[in-house]
């Protein structure tokens, strides 16, 4: 390798972006407040006033988006009786990355009697972004999760998708000490061929995921009487104890509207910044 590559290496893997958060919640008196916090590099959470019962924080990436080489890592831990809901100050983009790829890590905890919501903004992947993403899930036997993410291969208000790139998704969920839940999602290569067919989304550049715990048939009934309302394909099942719901749309707002829709008939209260 020249050396004037060599130097244009060193000096983009030098400037890749760093964020880490860690705190813990627990209620006293009926009332959830924040423990310790740790913030470090690019990653904030703010705490706005509540909007309901319980807490609610926002995440800030102060470097403006992802990419390649970036790490942020966040552990959350909910207390018992806790009531804890998440979001994001606005969509994260993930960019073109030349060389290695992002790393975004999310240990979260709950204790019996606590509930978190995760409920970020979408994530959106420009055209060649890599991105590896780990989801580690402890909930006690009596806790409660909803936890909602949205990826979007591209900007197609803009005319824009993602055809080149890598996208690893690992979710791992253990309810009371045991493993219900393990999947890993890959897609790399020609990501835009690979949505293009019909077994996986049928050229659709958005998917989701909304998990649900506990989840039983009631509930999977309920939101299936919304079925005629959906904008998109929705498939919904519930099995060990959780339910889960799988969205694929044309686009980031179809999707959206669809994963509102199916949130309302959870009876969860969805952050203010969803509806701006």
């Amino acid at each position: 390798m020249r050396s004037d590559a060599l130097t244009t290496s060193s000096v983009f893997e030098a400037n890749r972006a760093r964020g880490a958060v860690r705190f813990d919640v627990h209620a006293r008196d009926g009332v959830t407040r924040r423990g310790v916090l740790h913030e470090s590099g690019s990653l904030r959470v703010r705490f706005p006033s509540p909007e309901g019962e319980g807490l609610s924080g926002v995440f800030v990436n102060t470097a403006g988006g992802v990419a390649g080489g970036d790490r942020f890592d966040i552990e959350i831990a909910a207390g018992q009786g806790a009531r804890l809901t998440l979001t994001t100050a606005a969509a994260e983009k993930v960019y073109r990355a030349p060389g290695a790829a992002a790393q975004l890590n999310i240990a979260l905890k709950v204790a019996a009697g606590a509930h978190l919501g995760w409920l970020p903004q979408e994530t959106i992947l420009f055209d060649r972004a890599r991105v590896h993403r780990r989801f580690d899930i402890e909930l006690d036997e009596a806790a409660s999760l909803l936890l909602c993410e949205i990826v979007v291969f591209g900007r197609t208000a803009m005319g824009e998708r993602m055809e080149q790139g890598e996208f690893i998704d690992r979710w791992r969920l253990r309810r009371g000490g045991k493993l219900v839940f393990a999947e890993t999602v890959r897609l790399d290569g020609n990501i835009g061929a690979k949505l293009g067919r019909s077994a996986v989304a049928k050229g659709g550049a958005a998917i989701g995921t909304a998990l649900i715990v506990p989840g039983d048939e009631p509930l999977i009934e309920r939101i299936r009487e919304a079925t005629e309302s959906f904008a998109g394909e929705v498939g919904i099942s519930a099995w060990n104890g959780f339910a889960m719901a799988r969205f694929c749309a044309q686009d980031a707002a179809r999707l959206r509207a669809d994963m509102m829709a199916v949130l309302a008939r959870t009876g969860a209260a969805l952050p203010r910044l969803w509806l701006s």
